[in-house]
């Protein structure tokens, strides 16, 4: 049976053409996209029908309307609006245990999928982390840290994943690191060497594990020190 083809409005075809201009990266966030007389030739439409379409991008937070400077790139995708708000409204101990079931999940297909470009990028991140943690240098730390969890999830192997965990890490990340101490004789877990480990050894039992460890580590400290202690290491 052949389906009936759905009919778009012009300003819904507009729409999704400077939606891919933003989502392909043609245009970059925070870049101001081309005066309304150009986009208008460009697309051969009205007034009326562009600024609806970009009244519609503003609605769910691609664009941005500055009165008297222009029309900005506010985000590059839809999915990253809608969770990272989601996220921004959770506290400390619910994003924990959403990062929970992320990260024991891609460390599971990991074990599996890895591959050895990937091992090399998780042990360059986990060294950084721990000559971080040794300096006390906190901004290192936290790159280093999000840069390994990235590149942990980056060998499951599944886009849809990487999408969903690249789109809020770093809101999880600042939710972590705003209620941890750097404290290497307490943390045992600064580096994620068991991890990395486990994963090289397509341990899947080990891995999952590791991920319980730390992640109920991070709620300990969460209910200890409450959701708005300062990110600092301990002396």
């Amino acid at each position: 049976m052949v389906e009936k083809l759905e009919r778009k409005s012009l300003a819904e075809q507009v729409y999704e053409q400077i939606k891919a201009e933003i989502t392909t990266g043609t245009w970059k966030i925070g870049e101001r996209i081309p005066k309304e007389a150009d986009l208008m030739s460009q697309f051969g439409i009205s007034r009326n029908t562009l600024r609806e379409a970009i009244r519609a991008l503003a609605h769910i937070g691609l664009l941005e309307t500055k009165q008297g400077d222009g029309t900005f790139v506010r985000n590059d995708s839809e999915l990253k609006v809608i969770v990272q708000k989601r996220v921004q409204e959770s506290s400390v101990q619910e994003i924990l245990e959403i990062r929970h079931a992320l990260d024991r999940e891609a460390v599971i297909l990991a074990c599996t999928r890895r591959t050895k470009q990937d091992l090399q990028d998780m042990d360059k991140y986990m060294k950084l982390c721990l000559e971080a943690s040794t300096k006390k240098d906190i901004s290192m730390f936290v790159k280093a840290d999000a840069a390994l969890h990235l590149t942990i999830v980056k060998a499951a192997h599944n886009k849809l994943l990487l999408d969903m965990y690249a789109n809020i890490l770093e809101d999880i990340q600042f939710s972590i690191t705003s209620t941890t101490e750097i404290n290497p004789s307490e943390n045992k877990h600064h580096g994620h060497t068991a991890l990395v480990t486990a994963i090289k050894a397509r341990d899947k039992e080990n891995a999952a594990h590791e991920v319980t460890e730390y992640i109920t580590y991070f709620q300990q400290v969460a209910a200890k020190n409450g959701e708005n202690n300062e990110f600092r290491f301990n002396e």
